[in-house]
């Protein structure tokens, strides 16, 4: 059983080359929170493998995928593999770490852990990246899942390998905190005039926050994927003043049909 989160596809992609590989069933994060009515328990099969499959925000792993694993009831457990991906853009911090604390927290070791690196997608704070590194980061992408899936697939055990970074433990432990409590709000998103009122934002919106009305409409809780930024089918969503003149990009190996 892989649970995953994905805003714009790279960690989805991830999440799908493994489930493919091992034959292990993908789950949504944002879908079971939205639709878990405050139940999230799952009976594991013998011998299943438990995978976390999640993108890097501000050197952790989403809000919501902490908050899911905090509910998480497994049944039938006895000693399955349990392994963590993280997708990013240059390094992780100490988000491994962190989600080990959190695993614990409801009796789950962590064996192994991995980072891959992908496509840049936050413009809140840079652009995305040429299509030049876009395709060098995806083919980089590429060989390194082949090593991970091979490491999973025989259930190796205390295998981290994960780019940290500069200062890991600051990364994690000081600028995750504000960014969970001020920087996840949805007060300068808007539409532009180029907004046909297609709801594709509200579709991909893994916090089911976006409401469509003429105009898309959006409520208080955000986890800053960006997702309704990025998939705008006119480059419409904005984010403040600059982002109308950055790009934008989502994962070329995935369907738009997976997240809606």
């Amino acid at each position: 059983m892989i649970f995953y989160f994905s805003g714009t596809g790279n960690s989805l992609q991830v999440a799908k080359n493994i489930s493919e590989f091992t034959g292990e069933r993908l789950v949504s994060v944002s879908n079971e929170m939205a639709n878990s009515q405050g139940s999230l328990e799952y009976t594991l099969a013998d011998s299943e493998r438990i995978g976390f499959v999640f993108p890097i925000y501000a050197w952790a792993p989403p809000k919501m995928v902490l908050d899911f694993i905090k509910q998480l009831k497994l049944h039938s457990y006895s000693d399955n593999y349990v392994f963590s991906i993280a997708t990013c853009g240059d390094n992780i911090g100490n988000a491994m770490k962190l989600l080990a604390k959190t695993l614990r927290k409801v009796k789950l070791p962590l064996h192994s852990g991995f980072s891959v690196r992908m496509p840049n997608n936050y413009i809140i704070m840079f652009d995305v990246d040429s299509k030049e590194v876009e395709r060098q980061k995806l083919e980089a992408a590429q060989r390194t899942l082949e090593d991970i899936r091979k490491i999973i697939s025989e259930r190796k055990r205390d295998v981290f390998q994960v780019v940290k970074g500069s200062f890991p433990g600051i990364l994690t432990g000081l600028v995750n905190p504000p960014f969970n409590k001020l920087g996840i709000n949805t007060k300068k998103f808007y539409a532009d005039d180029k907004c046909t009122g297609c709801g594709m934002c509200e579709r991909v919106c893994n916090c089911r926050n976006i409401s469509v009305q003429g105009k898309p409409r959006w409520g208080d809780r955000c986890s800053q994927c960006l997702a309704c930024l990025h998939y705008c089918p006119v480059k419409a969503v904005q984010y403040g003043k600059k982002s109308s003149r950055k790009g934008r990009y989502t994962n070329p190996n995935v369907n738009i049909q997976d997240f809606i």
